[in-house]
């Protein structure tokens, strides 16, 4: 009898579902930024900035569910449960200096003040959850230990959110620590309230994932997700209807049955990316961009709101800025084929002659 087949070293329907994310990031940012001002008032604009909505809770989602794999993975490789930590913090702090770095390019690309650099946006956000979540993940001890903290951490944010947007006792903060907490104009994309609750989650799942060791252990805890994810995502959306239990909320922005509403939806799409996967296995467009999505993310920002397409900001009609997005979509991907090429050259390619001296000290 054949012993059971073990889960896929990568589990490409990650690779796909990150692709989706990507080009609703694309369409989320194009619309947003290329869109007549007097178009935003149609249905067919508003419908797009909701399916927009869906790209960083994504992102944020994948990345916990990223980390949680990666830590169980450097563990059964040898590591120790604390030094699988402090890798997934090191991950944390490197995210959070790549946004930092993010924001540095579009100042000298497009000008800006020094403020420009401490922007909050959703590398940012991600960084600090990572760190957060590693730490989390130190914290417990075994499987369900872990899940428990991550879950719990994720619902209490959720749960805090219109507290934490409402509350005084945050004036005294700096602004630019007060910016990671609530909404500012123009220095805020994202904040840690609530968003940082779709790292959290994700981890919890990843953890979920993770202790499934053959494809069939896999398969199940997928069936159950597509019966979970529903079934949160109705709920969320039931208790919207429910009596407010906070004094100012928004069900757009801050409300905690929104949250649970999205985090439905996120959990109902790995059964579909992972059924998806399952039919059409092999190389996938999608897949390839999600595999380069913060690559396309570095790169495509600037693009979209900077100085290079400033002659059509606010400039198109909404039917025009959809044509736009797939045109700009297919060079993006193309951007990343020539990327990748690039990168096979450069690691077929002998290295220069110093760089074989640098070696040979080493040595």
């Amino acid at each position: 009898m054949n012993p059971p087949a073990a889960v896929s070293s990568r589990r490409e329907y990650l690779d796909w579902l990150r692709g989706i994310a990507v080009l609703i990031m694309i369409e989320a940012h194009t619309i947003d930024s290329w869109t007549r001002v007097e178009e935003h008032s149609r249905p067919a604009f508003a419908w797009a900035i909701i399916i927009g909505g869906f790209g960083a809770p994504i992102f944020l989602f994948l990345a916990g569910i990223s980390l949680a794999l990666a830590a169980g993975s450097r563990v059964r490789k040898g590591r120790t449960d604390a030094e699988a930590a402090a890798l997934a913090r090191r991950r944390g702090w490197q995210v959070f200096g790549l946004a930092v770095l993010f924001r540095l390019q579009s100042v000298l690309i497009s000008g800006g003040s020094f403020e420009s650099l401490l922007k909050v946006d959703i590398l940012n956000v991600m960084g600090v959850m990572m760190l957060v979540s590693g730490m989390l993940w130190g914290l417990g001890h075994g499987r369900w230990s872990r899940a428990v903290l991550l879950a719990g951490a994720a619902v209490a944010i959720a749960m805090l959110t219109p507290i934490i947007r409402a509350t005084p006792l945050l004036d005294p903060l700096p602004d630019r620590l007060e910016w990671y907490f609530r909404p500012y104009p123009g220095r805020t994309t994202f904040t840690l309230f609530p968003w940082g609750s779709f790292l959290l989650a994700g981890a919890a799942i990843g953890l979920w994932l993770d202790a499934t060791r053959t494809a069939l252990e896999e398969r199940r805890a997928i069936l159950i997700m597509s019966l979970v994810g529903p079934l949160m995502a109705l709920a969320g959306y039931a208790a919207s209807f429910l009596p407010p239990i906070y004094p100012v909320t928004s069900f757009w922005t801050s409300s905690p049955t929104f949250f649970f509403l999205r985090l439905g939806i996120l959990i109902s799409l790995l059964p579909i990316a992972y059924a998806w996967n399952t039919l059409f296995a092999g190389r996938s467009v999608l897949k390839e961009f999600g595999i380069a999505s913060l690559f396309v993310y570095w790169i495509h920002v600037e693009m979209v709101y900077g100085v290079l397409s400033a002659p059509i900001h606010k400039q198109l009609p909404f039917g025009q800025a959809v044509a736009a997005f797939a045109a700009f979509s297919v060079f993006l991907f193309a951007l990343v084929k020539l990327k990748d090429k690039a990168t096979k050259i450069t690691k077929d390619t002998k290295p220069f002659w110093f760089v074989r001296d640098l070696r040979g000290l080493r040595g």
